[in-house]
């Protein structure tokens, strides 16, 4: 009997296993469901941006794609899954673009500058529906916030990015503080990204001027926590932070109330 023919269920590219070779047709449908998850992802980005995302339907971007809209549903769940896409994606463009970056710079501070000037720079061809996705994200409910399960993959390349800042530094700081520092470095990138969001200065050149100003002053504070007669205060910040900033699972405060 011949096999049945692929439905708007299930990806028209999928490759099935059968004997002799079934390993080589399933890696070549692997890869083959993977570019077709690209073409949809970068024909929605591109259809954001010419049309704005509301006035884009998942309909629209099958049709622009070449796939069935069955199809389309299969590798994004809604166009709200399409920006946990572009999240993943641009995550990962950042990284592979900030890593040759700081290679030779051992200034924490010039470093950091590095890390969160190439983010706008990754991000900057997607800045004209920057508030669409904001406005998705800043849903503390929404999947597509940046603190939600569903998001942890993209923060961790993020956090990860982070740590080699701080390790690939000359910076000496207390050892509870650099375990922790990554992350409260990712926040300040989200601060970046919100302050960017609102930019309508040519080529964001505003935002550009905040990360110039800020990381030498982040630098400075950050090396004044070595002091030891800082210490007490270090503590204090560290506890804050951990406790009702990044919450790694969710526990109760000391009073005994869910967070």
């Amino acid at each position: 009997m011949d096999s049945a023919a692929p439905t708007d269920d299930a990806p028209a590219d999928a490759a099935p296993a059968g004997e002799g070779g079934g390993r080589r047709a399933r890696s070549a449908g692997s890869a083959k469901s993977e570019q077709t998850r690209a073409l949809i992802l970068e024909t929605a980005m591109r259809l954001f941006q010419e049309r704005g995302y509301d006035r884009t339907t998942m309909r629209a971007i099958a049709k622009e794609a070449g796939v069935s809209v069955g199809n389309a549903y299969y590798y994004f769940g809604s166009k709200e899954h399409l920006i946990q896409g572009f999240y993943d994606r641009i995550t990962r463009e950042h990284s592979a673009r900030a890593t040759p970056a700081l290679a030779g710079r051992r200034d924490f501070g010039e470093r950091l500058g590095t890390a969160l000037t190439t983010w706008l720079d990754t991000a900057e061809p997607y800045h004209g529906f920057a508030t669409q996705f904001f406005r998705n994200a800043a849903d503390p409910s929404s999947p597509l916030s940046p603190l939600s399960e569903e998001s942890r993959p993209a923060r961790a390349t993020a956090v990860s990015l982070y740590r080699e800042v701080l390790t690939g530094s000359g910076l000496k700081i207390d050892d509870e503080l650099a375990e922790l520092l990554p992350e409260l470095l990712w926040l300040l990138q989200m601060g970046v990204v919100m302050f960017w969001v609102f930019d309508r200065t040519p080529g964001c050149e505003r935002s550009r001027r905040f990360v110039r100003r800020c990381t030498p002053l982040v630098a400075r504070l950050v090396s004044l926590s070595r002091y030891r007669i800082l210490r007490p205060i270090v503590r204090d910040v560290e506890g804050l932070i951990r406790d009702f900033v990044t919450p790694s699972t969710p526990s109760a405060d000391p009073g005994g109330t869910p967070r």
